[in-house]
């Protein structure tokens, strides 16, 4: 199977099996069937794109029930540091993180489930990000906590003065302020 566990329940990468000759490479980038087989079951409905300079940190995002999304996320061009926060409450691993590399060379991908708090920084000159959505984007659903949150303790690989947040990103609430509607039901 192409999908590796982390330590955080329902958080998986997946890892897809890359063909390479002379000509290039060719990867089946997401499988329904593949996903069913592993026990995902989701229908992807938005796919986003984004590109970014180094530094740039995005996150922490989610969208609250019942517009909660999972993704799908992945690096088409460059490398990111991708983080995954569980704010399910009643989970074994809550306000636990995993980070992952994701790269163009690497081709993983980070499977987030609803339930998360997710964000990524650009560790190359540019990247190229990529992501499926389970749900539509609902604009009053969006919430975030600030990625400097002490009781998460990221490390995000980039020093805090040369990361570049957006205004709106930098005024999130801490996650004692933070508003989330997510159970853990393992």
């Amino acid at each position: 199977m192409p999908f590796i566990k982390t330590h955080i329940p329902d958080l998986l990468v997946f890892e897809p099996r890359v063909f390479e000759d002379k000509r290039g490479y060719f990867f089946e980038s997401y499988n329904e069937g593949v996903f069913a087989e592993a026990g995902v079951d989701l229908r992807f409905v938005q796919d986003n794109q984004s590109r970014s300079g180094r530094g740039v940190l995005r996150g922490l995002h989610y969208q609250l029930n019942p517009h909660a999304q999972a993704k799908l996320v992945r690096v088409f061009q460059g490398e990111v540091l991708d983080v995954a926060v569980d704010i399910r409450r009643g989970s074994p691993t809550f306000g636990q993180y995993h980070a992952e590399l994701l790269t163009e060379q690497n081709k993983r991908q980070l499977l987030v489930p609803a339930g998360f708090a997710h964000g990524f920084v650009v560790l190359s000159q540019t990247a190229e990000f990529f992501y499926k959505c389970s749900a539509l984007y609902h604009k009053d659903s969006e919430r975030g906590i600030r990625h400097d949150e002490p009781a998460f303790g990221i490390d995000w690989g980039v020093p805090e003065g040369e990361r570049i947040v957006s205004d709106r990103d930098a005024q999130l609430p801490g996650l004692e302020e933070a508003e989330f509607n997510f159970e853990y039901h393992g």
